[in-house]
Order: C-alpha cells, then structure tokens, then sequence
C-alpha cells in the first residue's frame, strides 16, 4: 500500500479482523457508508435501536442520514452501550475516541507490515466502490460524501488508480 491511504476491502478485512469488535464495527460502518469515523464514533444507541442515523457532519457542519442495515444495528446493539453505541473506555457517558479506533487499527496494520492505513482509508474504499457502482458519477459521490470541491471528490473516487500508479513507481 502506497501513501494514498487505499486499499481493497478484501486486504482491509484482513486487517480489521484483528481488531477489537467495537474498533472493527466502527471502521466497517465508515467503509460501508462513507462517514468519517468521529460522526461513527458519536452515533447514539437510539440511532441503531431505529435504524436511521441522523447527524450534523462534525468537520462540515452539513446534515447526513445514513439507514443502517439489519446486520449493522443488531451488531451496534450487542455492544450494549447506555447513551453511544461506542463508548468510551472509562465514562459511559463520553464516546469512543478517534485515537482510541487509530491506535488499535495502527497496531494490526504495523502486524501486515502496512504503514500507510488510517481510519479515514475507509472513506476512501468507500468511495472508490460508490463510484464504480454508480457509473463513475463525480456528481452523486461528490453529493453522498458532502464534498464542497469536486477536486477532493475525484482524489477520493480515483484512490485506487492513484495508489496503483504511485506503486508502479516505486
């Protein structure tokens, strides 16, 4: 894996399912709908219990609704968290950390010797596979990942391009 932070979902599952459930859950969930792991990370139990995560995107400020699967909240409500479905380690009233999902994912990364996988890879893999799915729409990626500049869409959407580019040269 090269510095652009992708790799294919089979190579990651790899890596996930070294994890701690909660970290693992919470990196699946970014990968399957796209969303940056603090929004994950702050995702109350009554969004699983519904099935419909609605929430202000932390860095942008934008609204976002994800519908989660079936699989996804019996997964979250297994947990048993009281106000997150990730909480944090010492206070149940707090959520997980950022720090706390990097680190676990830094330390099975560095086991496959990948030095370059972060918890915002995701998104990207996400994003990779949305656009193929979709017909290469720039447009509807751009939409469903709240970008404001297509340029960022498109690093995103040709992740996967540009890290295959980047290890010829290498």
């Amino acid at each position: 894996m090269a510095a652009a932070g992708w790799a294919d979902r089979a190579f990651v599952e790899h890596i996930l399912a070294g994890l701690m459930p909660e970290n693992r859950e919470a990196l699946r969930l970014s990968m399957d709908y796209g969303m940056r792991i603090g929004d994950v990370l702050r995702m109350p139990v009554t969004a699983a219990q519904k099935g419909v995560y609605s929430f202000k995107e932390e860095k942008t400020g934008k609204r976002r609704r994800v519908k989660l699967s079936e699989t996804h909240c019996a997964t979250l409500l297994s947990f048993g968290g009281r106000i997150y479905c990730f909480e944090h380690r010492t206070d149940p009233h707090k959520h997980r950390t950022r720090q706390a999902v990097y680190k676990d994912l830094k330390r099975m990364a560095k086991a496959f010797k990948v030095d370059s996988i972060t918890p915002h890879s995701m998104r990207k893999i996400f994003t990779v596979e949305y656009f193929e799915k979709h017909g290469k729409d720039l447009g509807k990626a751009k939409r469903i990942l709240n970008h404001s500049d297509e340029a960022v869409t498109v690093l995103y959407a040709y992740a996967n391009i540009i890290n295959a580019a980047r290890q010829k040269r290498h």
